[in-house]
């Protein structure tokens, strides 16, 4: 949302218009951008919300259906070992089948709805069949179910495929119950077969004892599921109620033998039961080739359900049908627009008011706004008078206030500016005299002293017995040379050379220049301490002109320090990492504040006469400015000072036009 409103703003700034216009045009673009995007945000959750209630809820349907499902084979199980302990059974077996034992086994199975009701020996050959007397002496053994009791000698039921054949045996009827031919079925898989034979039962098996306990038998009974519509019926009213959406029953439920309807409430075209009709090709991949449960959209006979599908197992677990129970999408989808519709109602009458509101925003900013624009033209003219009136006290109050508080400090600036400009120039003036007055006096004496220096170097060489002689001509010597110092001094002074920069390691030069110093006599009652960061980087500066900054800096120091004390040399990172900054830190007497204002002045000095003239400061402070550094002082009176030299990281010096140019290290 926020790259969204950055593009927004900055294409509605490169158009030249009011700020009111630019205002109102950012404002609505953001209620336009936020109310599509919550709109189509919304939309995608109310969806998906809805989707997943109806498909937790299917879920839940198919839980039931089970149940159902369960049910009536517990059913089929518990009718036939009730069967198993008639006291006829021995008889039976044993070949007195009687008429009575016959019209009481009818009965039984009539009441309990089972389609078939067979009796078998030890062996699996059938004995009797409650509803072909006259067919028996075949062999069961080879029926899974019947299998498992002769195995275990205990009760068994499972869903399970009966052939036409066996169900012929059994009855006509049943055969015709069961057969069936594929009707032509949108999306279904493409199958070689048109007909379908066989029959899906709900299928039990209950073991025969004598009364000694011994196992003389086996009795099965079964429910054909083939266009029983017990079960699916039974799902519809316990599960969705028979609730009837727009003519279409709200839910449905189908058994399927492999990928066809064999037992269904679902409806066709005609409004008939849709047996016949085949699976969903996806669905019948997932759940019968892949045996995993199908939960979702899927399309079944007419219409889109939301769909639940589960594999229904044989007694060694092969799938041999499926589960269904589906919810009509289309009262979902109804609501779904419904929802959408009133959030898109809801969304519009928000935007509609927000653009309301918007547009008195922008006139309220604006207003202020237009006032300040004309006060800044009037200030941009050298109006330094020019006010605003402020109107409110948000923001805008506070920045009318604030532009009348930048206009008497910018009145008051220029005032003071003024002032500092003129004293500067006459500053500048006083060095440009005090320079060319040195640079003349330096040119003036520098020839008649050199004479000095030389002739007295020659007495110097002669062999003079006047003690009192000699003495005065060394004072001359040494004068002299003091002399020819200050004047050098001066010269460097008044025309200070061009830098000569190269790659420089700063903790070498600064080593380099303790070496020089630390055995003077003036260093021997002071301790050196060196904290210098060797992760510091090469810089490009004159490493003869910032030696002399160091040693002018250092010597200074040790002067200051009458008594011995401690001097810290530090090397660390500036800034930001760009800049690399040099501490020269004493123990000594200190600088006053007052003089602490004028210590870079050229020929300023606390020193006493002959100690120095003031010109040390003065030309390091040039050197330090000319490598585009600062040169800074801290100090305390009786506490000693700490002057740091920040020099900028450069890595490279190239020449260009004759002017160095430096690339600054990131």
């Amino acid at each position: 949302m926020n790259a969204v409103r950055q593009t927004a703003s900055q294409w509605i700034k490169k158009l030249r218009l009011p700020i009111a216009t630019k205002l109102t045009l950012s404002f609505l673009s953001i209620i336009l951008l936020s109310s599509l995007i919550f709109t189509l945000v919304g939309i995608q959750i109310i969806n998906n919300r809805i989707i997943e209630e109806a498909q937790e809820r299917v879920r839940n349907d198919l839980n039931a259906a089970r149940e159902i499902y369960r049910n009536n084979l517990k059913h089929v199980e518990d009718a036939v070992k009730f069967t198993s302990v008639r006291l006829f059974m021995g008889d039976i077996l044993s070949g007195d089948i009687r008429q009575e034992y016959l019209d009481e086994l009818a009965r039984f199975k009539e009441n309990e709805k089972l389609d078939i009701l067979t009796i078998t020996d030890t062996r699996g050959i059938v004995v009797l069949r409650v509803n072909n007397p006259a067919i028996t002496g075949d062999d069961q053994a080879g029926d899974e179910i019947v299998r498992a009791v002769l195995t275990t000698r205990l009760p068994v039921s499972a869903t399970t495929i009966v052939s036409a054949e066996e169900l012929r045996r059994e009855s006509e009827m049943l055969e015709k119950q069961a057969y069936f031919k594929f009707i032509e079925t949108p999306m279904a898989r493409p199958r070689l077969e048109s007909v379908e034979t066989a029959g899906m039962m709900l299928k039990a098996a209950a073991p025969i004892f004598d009364a000694q306990g011994n196992f003389i038998g086996v009795v099965y009974g079964g429910v054909l599921l083939n266009r029983n519509y017990d079960i699916v019926d039974k799902v519809k009213e316990t599960v969705f109620q028979n609730v009837v959406y727009e003519g279409k029953d709200i839910g449905t439920a189908t058994i399927f033998l492999d990928d066809l309807r064999i037992s269904t409430n679902v409806k066709n075209e005609r409004g008939e039961r849709a047996v016949g009709t085949r699976i969903q090709e996806e669905v019948y991949h997932r759940v019968i080739i892949e045996e995993e449960p199908w939960i979702g959209r899927a399309y079944v006979v007419t219409d889109w359900y939301i769909t639940a599908y589960e594999p229904i197992r044989n007694i060694n677990g092969k799938v041999i049908g499926i589960l269904y129970v589906g919810i009509l999408q289309q009262k979902y989808t109804d609501i779904q627009r419904q929802m959408v519709l009133v959030f898109v109602g809801i969304t519009l009458a928000v935007a509609a008011f927000s653009t309301i509101f918007a547009l008195w925003i922008s006139r309220q900013i604006s207003l202020p706004i237009r006032s300040l624009v004309t006060a800044s033209q009037q200030l941009a003219n050298g109006n330094l008078e020019a006010k605003v009136e402020p109107t409110s006290r948000d923001e805008l109050g506070k920045l009318a206030y604030r532009f009348n508080q930048m206009a008497e400090a910018l009145r008051q600036r220029d005032e003071r500016l003024k002032e500092f400009t003129k004293r500067k120039i006459m500053e500048s003036e006083r060095l440009a005299i005090i320079g060319q007055l040195a640079a003349n006096v330096a040119h003036e004496l520098n020839n008649p002293l050199q004479g000095i220096v030389t002739y007295s170097s020659l007495l110097l060489e002669k062999d003079i017995c006047d003690e009192p002689a000699l003495q005065n001509i060394e004072k001359i010597a040494i004068q002299a040379n003091r002399c020819r110092e200050i004047i050098r001094g001066l010269l460097d002074f008044s025309r200070q050379k061009k830098p000569q920069k190269t790659l420089t390691d700063i903790n070498t030069l600064l080593r380099r220049c303790v070496s020089l110093v630390e055995n003077q006599a003036l260093f021997h009652n002071i301790t050196i301490v060196q904290n210098l960061d060797e992760s510091l980087p090469m810089i490009v500066v004159d490493p003869s002109q910032i030696e002399r900054v160091f040693l002018n800096l250092i010597i200074n120091a040790a002067e200051a320090m009458d008594d011995g004390g401690t001097l810290t040399l530090t090397t660390s990172y500036g800034l930001n990492a760009q800049s690399i900054e040099i501490e020269v830190k004493d123990t000594g007497h200190g600088i006053s504040i007052e003089n602490m204002q004028r210590i870079f002045n050229p020929f300023f000095t606390t020193k006493e006469i002959g100690h120095g003239v003031g010109l040390g400061l003065a030309i390091s402070y040039g050197i330090v400015k000319e490598h585009n550094g600062e040169i800074t002082v801290e100090s305390e009176v009786g506490k000693g000072a700490k002057f740091t030299v920040s020099l900028p990281v450069v890595t490279k010096v190239s020449e260009e036009n004759g002017i160095q140019i430096a690339d600054f290290a990131h």
